[in-house]
């Protein structure tokens, strides 16, 4: 995640509340739950700004005229570079209205509304090549990548000279990415990559392509399942 932008209700949620809420979207998002490496996790944390905003007009569609501050509606956006949307939406958009269900708990509201009712809206967007600036320079979703996953890499232990980790055993049908530590399951078709005769699997074709730049492998991605490097 690069910017999740809240928008509530003036006066809806107290500044101990949309607190609260910033802070658990990101705690829920960078989850560590064993199926991403602990270094990409604080680099993807690093990355990640969540402004919460209370818009001084919000004019509701529906009919009858309704106050969108009774019960709070949110609206969250949610940026992420283009080639990253189309696979994370659904599982983004899910953790973003669990977070508003807790909210909702928390103030002891129905958590379920935000399910039940159209009162949450959460849009994905994702932001072309090129349109993504870090450290003074447009960066691409490859550049990004690089950047996270990083950490990770340099924590490989000493082997040949290549920098990026060794492939894991695969353990009931899973491998470890040796470019962001997911776990993958290999049923689910990911990208995959043979290497020296060792199947690697990578959890996005822009992890696959930079283990292939990173081994000198220009222009031979070995075996791929499918393809999810292009922007969708």
């Amino acid at each position: 995640m690069l910017l999740i932008d809240v928008y509530v209700p003036r006066n809806a949620l107290s500044d101990e509340e949309r607190q609260m809420l910033a802070q658990r979207l990101i705690d829920t998002l960078m989850t560590e739950d064993g199926s991403h490496a602990a270094e990409v996790l604080d680099a993807q944390r690093r990355l990640t700004q969540v402004l919460v905003h209370e818009p001084a007009t919000w004019v509701l569609g529906r009919r009858p005229r309704m106050d969108p501050a009774d019960p709070p509606r949110y609206l969250v956006r949610v940026t992420v570079p283009a080639s990253w949307r189309k696979e994370m939406s659904s599982e983004t958009v899910e953790i973003v209205t669990g977070v508003l269900a807790e909210t909702e708990r928390a103030a002891g509201r129905d958590p379920e509304r935000v399910r039940r009712e159209p009162d949450a809206v959460v849009l994905v967007d994702g932001i072309s090549e090129g349109g993504i600036g870090i450290h003074g320079r447009a960066v691409s979703s490859l550049d990004l990548m690089e950047l996270i996953s990083r950490p990770y890499r340099d924590t490989a232990p000493p082997g040949d000279g290549a920098p990026a980790r060794p492939a894991s055993p695969a353990t009931r049908g899973r491998l470890i990415d040796p470019v962001c530590g997911m776990s993958v399951d290999l049923a689910d078709s990911p990208p995959t990559l043979v290497h020296e005769g060792v199947l690697y699997g990578f959890c996005h074709g822009l992890c696959r392509r930079s283990f292939a730049d990173e081994h000198g492998l220009h222009g031979q991605y070995g075996t791929a399942s499918r393809q999810t490097e292009d922007p969708a």
